[in-house]
């Protein structure tokens, strides 16, 4: 089966869900242009998601996909060593410490959620770090959607085809954003999507789907020639008018910036690529003050707000794969086209 018959689309083109650069406007384009258009759900409240999935149903009668994070909470909000290690911006920026807000800023999907979702029986359901419980998992399915997951190794991939997935996502350690690990925290483990997506296409029966560097046809023609069923593609949606990227992140993508990308922890907790500003070179990439995933962010996010109200990046998470140069200033439909041409 097909990557297009598997999901009902007709491009083999999967848009990358991205967290606090994008809604449903540009879930919606690249569904309706023939690709999988994905919403990601991690950092959206309950009454926010309505809203998306609404506008979702009401701007399309083709498959799209919610993404959500499958991490375990952590079991206590101890941030202090991470708010000691920043205090020094937080002096030259002239911010309270003590007035910042703890508070976890992403959640995993949780029976609440899947009560939310029974109303809309989303077509296509990704998981982010691993799977959500049995039960829950059992409910996505139960409305009959496919179940797609991000895996970064060999045995993360067996362990996803042994739970019931009916797709996999081979991220590879090009892909810009959240690292999907969740076998195990060694990065050294990571390996680069052309060396990834074959292992996975002979050890796995169920579609691979390759992800990590690939922003234009010819990388989707790679992909594809090495057993990927289909590609999914984040960096280059993020100059599309339909994103909703930030000003600075936008010229920082334009930039000679976006050749330097790092794999970082200081601004969730968790690795993850984004391009290299200060705040990475200061105090990561990896620091041993950043907090349990994802607590880094609220600590984080002042000094952000302050920096971006004046045209800076600095702190702020320039999520980027170490393949920028698909980034087009062009409708997100053009592109998604663009990415299957001749395929």
């Amino acid at each position: 089966m097909t990557l297009q018959q598997l999901l009902g689309i007709e491009l083999p083109i999967i848009q990358a869900p991205m967290a606090g650069v994008q809604g449903s406007a540009l879930a919606l384009a690249v569904s309706n242009a023939g690709g999988l258009g994905s919403l990601p759900c991690a950092m959206l409240s309950p009454e926010d998601l309505r809203k998306e999935l609404t506008a979702i149903k009401a701007g399309t009668d083709k498959p799209y996909n919610l993404n959500f994070f499958c991490h375990t909470p952590p079991s206590h909000e101890d941030d202090d060593a991470w708010r000691a290690a920043l205090s020094p911006y937080y002096n030259e920026h002239d911010i309270d410490r003590d007035a910042i807000a703890k508070g976890p800023g992403r959640a995993p999907f949780s029976a609440g959620v899947a009560d939310l979702l029974d109303e809309f029986r989303p077509p296509v359901v990704s998981f982010h770090f691993g799977l959500p419980s049995a039960d829950l998992l059992a409910r996505v399915k139960g409305w009959g959607a496919k179940v797609l997951s991000s895996a970064t190794t060999v045995e993360e991939a067996r362990w996803l085809e042994a739970q019931g997935v009916d797709g996999i996502i081979a991220q590879g350690l090009e892909a810009g954003g959240h690292r999907g690990m969740f076998l195990s925290d060694d990065l050294t483990t990571q390996v680069g999507t052309f060396a990834l997506v074959p292992r996975l296409v002979q050890t796995v029966k169920v579609p691979v789907i390759a992800a990590g560097g690939i922003a234009d046809r010819n990388g989707v023609a790679a992909a594809l020639a090495l057993g990927a069923a289909g590609v999914q593609v984040g960096t280059a949606y993020l100059l599309c008018p339909e994103a909703t990227t930030s000003v600075v992140h936008r010229a920082a993508l334009k930039s000679a910036a976006a050749d330097h990308t790092a794999i970082t922890n200081v601004f969730s907790g968790r690795p993850a690529r984004g391009i290299v500003n200060r705040i990475i070179r200061e105090l990561g990439p990896i620091s041993n003050a950043a907090p349990e995933f994802p607590l880094a962010t609220s600590a984080i996010a002042p000094l952000r707000a302050r920096a971006e109200s004046q045209g800076s990046g600095d702190f702020s998470p320039l999520w980027s794969g170490q393949n920028a140069a698909g980034c087009e200033e062009i409708p997100a439909a053009e592109l998604t086209r663009n990415l299957a041409a001749g395929l």
